[in-house]
């Protein structure tokens, strides 16, 4: 079936009434060493049953696929069967966007409910609507940052994802923003010394660590928010794995504030939503109330109407279409809401219980991947700091078994391998992985 609306007679009488012989002629303003003159090189359409055996095929292959022990961004979790049961519905699943209030109380609602999980995880005061992912994400945080300290230097530690220092670094590019990176220790921290040596030249505007780090290492992202708040900069925690907020220390919580985060971002894909082969994910942001008139995209607030009677309503957008551009904190567009609905009703079924549960399964099965890494092979794990679900291995050729190479990222480690086990690795899985490294 060819899906085009205009018959042949259609497009005759479109060509004559723009004063044009063919459609050739329509495009001639395109160079023609540029246009396509042949069919594309794809399969031939299938028919409808020639489909559904194609996919049962492919179902059964990935039934028998082995488990990936890769993260590095995108992690593999359990996903509650209620999830799909739920955004199903036709009043989420095709919903666009809540602009009226009075035909979208439950996506608001909905909405509302992320921002209040978000911002109970993160332990800050206030939560938006969701950003497009986690790297665009960090990038509008550092944009925040520059907004509210007016200054144009920023320290990031090399642990945070590269791909999401290379979003930031396109995002700030071209606005005289200037992005300084701090090494690691050889425990695979951020080093405090050298940021503090960085902090003591003055003029930056905000440091942004990640917690669990590239390497899958705990950042202590409170000494490093305070030693910032000490040298007058912001401080930003990001976080790609949104699981570990279940059971590590929130990084807006602590006796102090001067040693919490001002903002704090990241990816929520582990919260319910698929790996989908890299998207669409979720970003989240939470800061400080003060704050919040700088915050990028949608905030959803509470209120009661005339009658006392409980709704939700879009409360602060600040962005182009809702104001004027010069004052405008962003250019986003939308959120990704049926992504963040299933986050909501992920942590919804888990409880806060479960998450930990969750928490607590991720770091034994990592600890026992990577104690038998070394008791069953030569290769030596790296980084002995505490780590979440994620660790590196040194390994002496190119295509290791299991893992993502990090040669691209850091050349200084070698064939350095960076392995990922979740709650969904069973132990005899994770066996044969360490058995395809001896």
């Amino acid at each position: 079936m060819r899906y085009i609306p205009n018959s042949a007679a259609d497009r005759q009488q479109m060509l004559a009434e723009a004063g044009l012989a063919s459609v050739d002629s329509l495009f001639s303003g395109i160079p023609g060493k540029l246009r396509l003159r042949r069919l594309l090189d794809i399969p031939k359409a299938l028919t409808e049953p020639e489909l559904i055996e194609y996919f049962q095929a492919r179902a059964a292959k990935d039934a028998n696929a082995s488990p990936l022990f890769i993260g590095a961004g995108i992690y593999s979790h359990y996903i509650p069967i209620v999830i799909d049961a739920l955004i199903s519905r036709s009043e989420f699943y095709t919903a666009y966007t809540p602009y009226q209030a009075e035909l979208a109380q439950g996506t608001l609602q909905a909405i509302f409910e992320f921002q209040t999980y978000i911002a109970q995880l993160t332990g800050m005061e206030v939560a938006n609507a969701s950003l497009y992912d986690g790297s665009t994400g960090l990038a509008e945080a550092v944009l925040m940052a520059h907004r509210l300290a007016k200054k144009d230097r920023f320290l990031l530690a090399r642990t945070v994802h590269p791909e999401y220092r290379a979003v930031v670094e396109t995002y700030a590019k071209n606005l005289g923003i200037g992005i300084e990176l701090i090494e690691y220790t050889p425990d695979g921290r951020m080093d405090p010394e050298k940021l503090e040596a960085q902090l003591q030249k003055g003029g930056t505007a905000a440091v942004v660590v990640q917690s669990p780090n590239f390497f899958g290492t705990l950042e202590k992202t409170h000494d490093i928010c305070e030693l910032a708040h000490r040298y007058e900069a912001l401080s930003i925690v990001n976080v790609c794995e949104a699981v570990s907020l279940g059971l590590l220390k929130a990084p807006g919580e602590d006796a102090s504030e001067k040693r919490t985060a001002d903002i704090v971002v990241g990816e929520a894909q582990s919260f319910g939503v698929p790996p989908s082969f890299g998207g669409p994910h979720l970003g989240f942001m939470a800061t400080r109330e003060r704050f919040v008139r700088q915050m990028p995209g949608r905030l959803v607030g509470m209120g009661k109407d005339y009658a006392g009677r409980r709704g939700f309503v879009l409360t602060l957008s600040t962005r182009e279409q809702h104001i004027r551009r010069e004052k405008a904190t962003s250019n986003i567009c939308t959120n990704q809401s049926l992504c963040a609905l299933m986050a909501t009703i992920y942590l919804a079924a888990v409880g806060p219980k479960g998450l930990r549960e969750v928490c607590e399964q991720n770091i034994a099965k990592t600890a026992y991947a990577g104690d038998q890494i070394q008791k069953e092979t030569r290769r030596r794990v790296l980084f002995p700091a505490p780590r979440f679900n994620e660790f590196v291995i040194e390994y002496d050729r190119e295509q290791p078994p299991a893992g993502l190479s990090l040669s691209r990222f850091y050349p200084e480690l070698g064939h350095a391998v960076l392995l990922c086990v979740t709650e969904t690795a069973r132990r005899e899985q994770i066996d044969a992985m360490v058995k395809g490294f001896a």
